[in-house]
């Protein structure tokens, strides 16, 4: 399973009960925080997700509404008693940043920090279930987007053949995971006994800020899920080149021309007070467009 809960979906200001850039990506067991502007610990308690399950950070650009939030869920999650290890991946002068507010306040974070500095594109944290990829996006300052892949989809459990071969539900998770199973009597029960393969590995990219660029389109292409910002409607298009970030329209091209499953547009100028034209606008380049609201999760769902 894979999936995106939106947390943040404004830009630079909060403004009509908006919040800046902040997302979890859920992947299977994984959780993933991605960018994290002000208020995203709030955000995090108001819909209820744990912060404990989170082991991964990503920070795309050190502009504030992507990182601002940052030093504050840290501290919060010491205070928690937070004691497993936690790995950020953040532009490298941000290192610095943490280590100087740390030690003004005389802090001793209690739980282990690894911090992994964004320097070129490729593959970042891989293993047996994930894959997540960072490359470079065109924004004012260097900017990274990231990519999650499942390595390979959990298999189906079929319950019935379980319980036939008495395989307890506590189990069942590894069962998922292609692990066979011995029973009191050493017997050996084969996974694909009482398993069905799994669907398709599923993906999801996150394209950050960045200005309209069609480079963009090999980095995502064939994603189930795509998130793209589109700080500003069509009109505005001049607007956005210049602030280097990109419209509805053209967010919508880059899902089209990428053969995307699904685009979330996100990362809305506090000049509009409502939302439904930057859906309409996108959703005649790309129909399966959403917009990111705050509270919603969106799962990826195979391409047909």
């Amino acid at each position: 399973m894979l999936a995106v809960t939106i947390l943040g979906n404004n830009s630079a200001l909060p403004a009509y009960d908006r919040h800046p850039t902040s997302q979890v990506v859920t992947l299977d067991d994984n959780l993933f925080l991605v960018d994290c502007g002000e208020g995203t610990q709030q955000q995090l308690a108001k819909f209820r997700i744990r912060w404990s399950r989170i082991n991964y950070i990503f920070i795309s650009h050190l502009h504030g509404d992507h990182y601002f939030g940052l030093p504050g869920l840290l501290h919060s999650m010491g205070l928690l008693h937070r004691e497993h290890d936690l790995h950020l991946f953040a532009p490298a002068p941000l290192q610095k940043i943490l280590d100087l507010q740390l030690e003004a306040a005389s802090n001793m974070l209690p739980y282990p920090l690894h911090f992994y500095p964004l320097e070129k594109e490729g593959v970042i944290v891989q293993n047996e279930k994930f894959r997540v990829t960072c490359f470079p996006t065109k924004h004012r300052i260097p900017c990274w987007g990231f990519r999650f892949d499942q390595v390979r989809a959990p298999r189906r459990v079929n319950p019935e053949k379980a319980i036939e071969h008495g395989i307890p539900a506590a189990f069942y998770d590894r069962l998922k995971w292609g692990d066979d199973y011995m029973n009191k009597a050493g017997e050996l029960i084969k996974n694909e006994w009482v398993t069905n393969p799994g669907v398709k590995p599923l993906s999801y990219a996150y394209c950050a800020d960045t200005i309209y660029d069609e480079e963009l389109i090999d980095k995502v292409r064939g994603v189930d899920l795509l998130y793209h910002e589109t700080t500003y409607l069509k009109d505005l298009d001049t607007r956005a080149a210049l602030r280097f970030h990109s419209t509805t329209t053209q967010a919508a091209g880059i899902a089209k021309n990428a053969g995307v499953g699904r685009l979330l547009i996100g990362h809305f100028s506090s000049k509009y007070d409502k939302l439904d034209v930057f859906e309409q606008e996108a959703c005649e380049v790309f129909p399966d467009t959403s917009l990111a609201l705050e509270g919603v999760s969106f799962r990826a769902i195979q391409k047909k």
